[in-house]
């Protein structure tokens, strides 16, 4: 069975766009910088396309081999499809003990059925940077930053609490020059108009207003009335010291019947309650009617 029944046919529809996308971040200045390293520490040639000269698995196999030696047992030089797969499949596990991370390392479809060869570039540039972190030489890849780690004494770890990191900011060079007691205004203006700089932060500006021309005329006390008319509609000036009958009039009032504040007034009707008679100065008691007074309940 020949590799070609894996490949898969042409992608229509949004699998082409998607592809399409893929295949335009390849990039073929880095292909050749791949291949001179690969080439040269393999001393094995790739042919002239270089995912179909990696496509077996046998030289990426061997690659990594003298990048760490023993990462692979065994390399299958066959040309069956299921053994150049256990031979991708040996590559992506011995490169993730290298210490290429998981999310960088491409599938064994993405190179077998030429599905993302920019994965698979990138996972080789992955390789490359984690190749110059371990010290190889390689012109190819950024090398990683390396683990630095520091021990401070116990006593110096307690001086650093007192102390106020930059992250928190500073107040080196700051000044409160031209500052002003809290909430007095300052003075805004722009030179190019010619304005004159204030010679006191009290000064007001006509932007904030003028109480120049004002005066208390027509004011009344607080609370009072204020008659509005229009002379034009011949309404009459009213009098603000007047207090109009809508506001209600004490005209023809008194207190007459007001009792002292708090005692009980008497509410009665005369046809229950009659007038008593009392007697006069002299008069016996026993003359007097003893029944003039009629009892409501």
């Amino acid at each position: 069975m020949s590799s070609a029944h894996f490949n898969r046919g042409p992608a229509y529809g949004l699998s082409a766009e998607v592809k399409n996308k893929l295949a335009q971040k390849y990039d073929h200045h880095r292909e050749q910088e791949l291949r001179e390293w690969i080439e040269g520490v393999t001393g094995r040639r790739i042919g002239n396309n270089f995912m179909d000269g990696l496509k077996d698995g046998i030289i990426l196999c061997e690659f990594i081999n003298k990048l760490q030696p023993g990462s692979v047992k065994k390399v299958n030089e066959s040309t069956q499809n299921w053994h150049q797969l256990e031979n991708i499949g040996n590559f992506i596990k011995a490169i993730t003990k290298y210490g290429v991370k998981p999310h960088d390392i491409f599938e064994a479809n993405d190179l077998f059925e030429n599905t993302n060869h920019t994965q698979v570039q990138s996972t080789l540039l992955a390789l490359a940077s984690m190749a110059k972190t371990k010290g190889n030489k390689v012109n190819v890849g950024v090398k990683y930053a390396e683990k630095q780690e520091r021990k401070f004494e116990p006593e110096k770890l307690r001086e650093g609490r007192n102390i106020i990191g930059l992250q928190m900011g500073t107040n080196k060079f700051a000044s409160q020059q031209g500052m002003t007691a809290y909430g007095t205004r300052r003075h805004l203006y722009d030179p190019k108009l010619g304005t004159d700089q204030p010679l006191d932060q009290a000064t007001i500006s006509l932007q904030m207003g003028t109480n120049k021309g004002a005066s208390q005329a027509g004011m009344t006390a607080p609370g009072t009335k204020r008659q509005i008319f229009e002379p034009g509609l011949g309404m009459e000036h009213c009098d603000t010291l007047n207090v109009s009958l809508q506001m209600g009039s004490n005209k023809g009032a008194s207190q007459r019947g007001m009792t002292v504040y708090g005692l009980p007034r008497q509410v009665y009707d005369p046809k229950y309650c009659l007038t008593p008679e009392y007697p006069e100065l002299g008069e016996p008691t026993h003359n007097h009617h003893p029944h003039n007074y009629y009892n409501s309940a």
